[in-house]
């Protein structure tokens, strides 16, 4: 794989590498759909994320639903399925947002991350993390680094052995260690996740 090379430079990740199969990035279709996906899995184990996804896709018979047939789907049919009133009001604003702005996957595809980050996070309920997951999982960034996540950070702070008192420092330490990683900043961090979870 392009980045195992460049990657292996830092001898710490290096171990962490070494011991895992390699990772390909995809790139996804129906970016409105990883989005809500996304919402919907938020603070639940993958295992009842996925009960619930399949419920939602079960209620367009199993079929990928278009941005407008999910809003045109009644706000208590998406309570029905294991939805939170909130989770249900943000799935109905990603669907709105895409179809009044007109935005096709094509057009997310050749933007930049900052500015997709800037697009995406006026839709109510989508923050920085969800769509840094959106650049990695569904538009195949290979830069990203998000300091936000909870894993990222655990993992980093063993790994680089970061000292720091505040928020503000750590995000400092783990931009400064993950200097070295770029271009391939997501690659390191699915290696994290998975040794952190490993």
């Amino acid at each position: 794989m392009h980045y195992i090379a460049h990657l292996s430079k830092d001898k710490k990740l290096k171990k962490v590498i070494d011991a895992q199969e390699p990772h390909t990035l995809t790139k996804r279709k129906k970016i409105y759909l990883q989005l809500c996906s996304s919402i919907m899995s938020q603070q639940l184990s993958t295992k009842v994320a996925d009960v619930i996804y399949n419920r939602f896709l079960a209620l367009y018979g199993k079929k990928e639903p278009t941005a407008q047939q999910i809003l045109d789907t009644p706000f208590e049919t998406l309570r029905g399925i294991g939805l939170s009133n909130a989770k249900t009001n943000y799935v109905h604003n990603v669907c709105r947002f895409f179809i009044d702005q007109k935005i096709t996957d094509a057009q997310l595809y050749k933007m930049e991350d900052e500015k997709v980050i800037e697009l995406l996070t006026q839709i109510k309920g989508v923050g920085r993390w969800t769509v840094e997951m959106i650049l990695m999982f569904a538009l195949q960034h290979e830069d990203v680094l998000p300091v936000d996540d909870l894993g990222i950070q655990q993992a980093m702070t063993k790994l680089c052995q970061l000292k720091f008192e505040t928020k503000k420092e750590l995000y400092e330490q783990m931009y400064k260690a993950a200097e070295k990683w770029r271009p391939y900043r997501t690659y390191a961090c699915v290696h994290l996740w998975r040794w952190k979870d490993g």
